[in-house]
């Protein structure tokens, strides 16, 4: 098995050595699931105040003939439009400190968060689409 990602293992060390003021367990879930609120909350915004980017979601529409392998052809993301650079940024970084705090749980669990992300792509790779049924 390769080892791990550097940046990642990087990233982990320098969470642990700042991660000060919330180091308890339940600081490090409250503050990720704030994150992923904000996160949620600027996709929104940018939908309804900035309007750079549209929602519109339906029904997803696949043919019934339609084997597993072309499935993603049929699939919508219901989004149109690109983010502007604002949302953007704002996503950027709301996305980044909910990472920051989700290797911040790892680092307080004892967990590697890199030896995470293998496992997950060796799942991924192994099972394919099915990884997310």
């Amino acid at each position: 098995m390769p080892m791990a990602d550097p940046v990642c293992h990087e990233l982990q060390e320098a969470v642990g050595r700042c991660l000060v003021r919330h180091k308890s367990i339940l600081d490090v879930m409250t503050k990720l699931q704030e994150t992923a609120s904000r996160t949620n909350r600027a996709v929104a915004k940018a939908v309804t105040s900035c309007g750079c980017i549209k929602v519109n979601a339906e029904r997803q529409n696949i043919p019934p003939d339609t084997d597993y392998k072309s499935l993603a052809r049929h699939m919508q993301t219901h989004i149109s439009g690109r983010l502007c650079e604002a949302c953007r940024e704002v996503l950027e970084s709301d996305i980044g400190l909910h990472l920051l705090y989700l290797v911040g749980l790892c680092e307080v669990l004892g967990i590697d968060m890199g030896e995470v992300l293998e496992h997950e792509r060796d799942r991924l790779v192994a099972l394919g689409p099915f990884y997310f049924c």
